[in-house]
């Protein structure tokens, strides 16, 4: 039979995943089990609306055969097997997804997320590692033919029709030779080797892993004072078959949790946190939660989808079901198992379903609570969950407009002007002094440009404290919130403080004239210049007053770029008391013109500071430059 040649670019994968991806050659067990279950669940599931389907489900199994003397590894299963076409676009083709095709033909029957734990493609191959030449006899649920695909690896393979009684799939692998290392490759065609592979790769696996295993038993005749044993071959389960999330929190070690996270969701990292859920009442359901560390690739992107994987009663419903997630908490990842959904629900069906709303509702809660922990009793964990996620919780409080503002109000951290630290709400009123009123906080683009505004030096004068908002969108964080613990936010940019010394009333007509003059001299870019109280140490300051501010502005034009975006009022604040302000008042009768460079350059000066761009930085430079002459 003529043999077929992969893809140039299988041939490539299929090298690198040879000699690169993975390190550790016992994975291809795991990789190869993962594969039958896949296919087994593909075909109970099948029978949950097909009669003729004819496999009870405690008759699906997975088989280990080994041959010692011809050195092979034989993993049977009796799920729902390929026919020819699907062989050559399943193994001809590495790394094409077989489940996930079968998914997408299967779309109407609402089988698009049948539990896919692994996928021919780059697993199947995985197999190479230890053989030397893969044999898979297959034959798919519904047809009479089944079929041989056979490969020696990268020079190609050859597909022919075969003989098998029953549906499902062989994979016979011939297992290398030893090398420099002993035992090397034998040990898997040894009993005991595989079985402590499966318990390690393979032990929550929902359907039994049998293989013949040696046991001692008295010889016929043998007498207690004089024993003779003899080993017998019986079929063992290897596998416990119990899920992860149905054991006990004290027989699983965390290890074991991390293990199962990092398998199944493809993370390199251990999960933050784990939260194993056990529930019975109006609605009965075990659980097992997990906080990434880290949002993965994809999480900040459309092809990202949220969810969680649903099971009833052992079998896998939704891989993604995107209506047992929170939205605020989207990032989490984890396993529902409830018995009070029904098998044959359809996911309209599902996302109108009162058990899940009441199962997502106490995962909402869960989440909260563990995350309240973390941040209590470690703090450095939390921040570096903050880091990655808090900017998630702080759009979504926007994009629900507040209505889950009890939910993540308490989980937000901002800078602190006197603790010099990220703090929570909670913390910052829990300092307040008897008499303040406010929660007082600024925006800007980064801790020190907040920092060095004119407008916080009177906050800071009555040592007070600030919270800076700089990051994109904090700004409009306040007015969503309202209160907290009672408490308004007042912004320094705001007219009124709450401080008796800033209502000192201040003699405008004084400075009538001045102010006009630096208002015709900048025309349009401003639009007020008045005096203020709130500045000690600097001459002026640009404010916005109610409404659009210019964090705002900057916002508006950052998410619609060259377009018309909300634009902040301009108000000079000219602190009177101030030798600069004085020097330009005194000039305005003597050098008018030298005034007016004067008035410019104090109106840039305050750009400058609130972070805003100055029109001309050339011209700026060269109106200083011309002040020393």
């Amino acid at each position: 039979m003529r043999k077929k040649q992969f893809k140039a670019e299988s041939k490539r994968l299929m090298d690198m995943m040879i000699n690169s991806i993975y390190t550790n050659k016992e994975i291809f067990l795991r990789e190869i089990i993962s594969n039958a279950s896949d296919a087994i669940d593909k075909l109970a599931f099948l029978s949950l609306t097909d009669d003729k389907v004819g496999i009870d489900r405690s008759d699906f199994a997975i088989t280990l055969t080994i041959d010692k003397e011809n050195r092979t590894l034989t993993v049977s299963d009796n799920g729902i097997g390929m026919n020819a076409d699907e062989l050559e676009n399943n193994l001809g083709i590495i790394a094409s997804s077989g489940s996930r095709r079968f998914c997408q033909e299967n779309e109407e029957a609402d089988l698009s997320d049948t539990e896919i734990i692994g996928q021919f493609g780059v697993g199947f191959y995985s197999a190479f590692m230890v053989s030397d030449k893969i044999t898979v006899i297959t034959k798919k649920y519904g047809e009479d033919q089944a079929y041989k695909w056979e490969s020696e690896g990268i020079d190609g393979y050859t597909v022919e029709p075969c003989e098998r009684e029953t549906v499902g799939t062989d994979i016979i692998m011939h297992i290398k030779e030893d090398g420099d290392v002993a035992d090397e490759y034998s040990q898997y065609v040894r009993e005991y080797p595989l079985y402590k592979l499966v318990k390690k790769y393979s032990d929550y696996i929902r359907f039994p892993i049998k293989l013949l295993m040696p046991h001692p038993v008295l010889k016929e005749g043998s007498t207690e004072e004089n024993p003779e044993y003899e080993e017998v071959f019986e079929y063992d389960i290897l596998n416990s078959m119990v899920p992860i999330w149905h054991k006990k929190k004290t027989d699983v070690t965390q290890e074991e949790y991390d293990q199962y996270y990092q398998e199944h969701w493809m993370d390199q990292n251990p999960p933050l946190c784990t939260i194993p859920i056990s529930t019975e009442g109006t609605v009965s359901y075990e659980a097992l939660i997990y906080i990434p560390k880290q949002p993965q690739s994809q999480y900040y992107t459309d092809d990202f989808k949220k969810g969680l994987q649903l099971y009833s009663s052992g079998v896998m419903i939704m891989d993604t079901c995107e209506d047992l997630v929170p939205e605020p908490f989207n990032f989490i990842k984890g396993v529902v198992e409830s018995p009070d959904l029904s098998l044959n629900i359809s996911r309209e069906m599902l996302q109108q379903s009162r058990q899940l709303t009441a199962i997502k509702g106490h995962v909402e809660k869960k989440v909260k609570a563990e995350l309240k922990k973390l941040l209590e009793n470690n703090r450095e964990g939390y921040e570096e969950f903050f880091k990655y996620f808090g900017r998630h919780l702080k759009v979504n409080l926007l994009d629900s407009y507040g209505q889950n503002k009890e939910l993540i109000s308490d989980l937000l951290l901002f800078y602190s002007s006197t603790e010099k630290k990220l703090v929570t709400l909670e913390e910052y009123v829990n300092r307040m002094t008897t008499d303040q009123k406010y929660i007082y906080y600024a925006t800007g683009e980064s801790v020190t440009s907040v920092d060095n505004l004119p407008q916080t030096e009177i906050v800071k004068d009555h040592d007070m404290e600030l919270l800076y908002l700089v990051d994109p969108g904090d700004e409009f964080i306040p007015g969503v919130l309202g209160k907290f613990m009672e408490k308004e936010f007042r912004s320094i940019d705001d007219a009124d403080l709450g401080f008796e010394d800033e209502k000192t009333e201040i003699d405008e007509s004084a400075f009538k004239d001045a102010f006009d003059f630096i208002k015709e001299t900048l025309g349009d870019k401003v639009d007020e210049v008045k005096a203020t109280n709130r500045l000690r140490s600097h001459p002026v300051c640009i404010s916005s007053g109610d409404g659009i501010t210019f964090e705002m502005e900057k916002y508006f034009s950052a998410i619609q770029p060259g377009g018309i975006g909300a634009k902040a009022k301009r108000i000079l604040e000219i602190n009177t008391e101030h030798a600069a302000f004085q020097a330009l008042n005194t000039a305005r009768e003597t050098d008018p013109e030298k005034a007016k460079k004067f008035a410019t350059v104090l109106y840039n000066q305050a750009l400058l500071i609130a972070g805003l761009p100055i029109e001309n930085p050339t011209e700026y430079t060269d109106l200083l430059v011309s002040l020393f002459r």
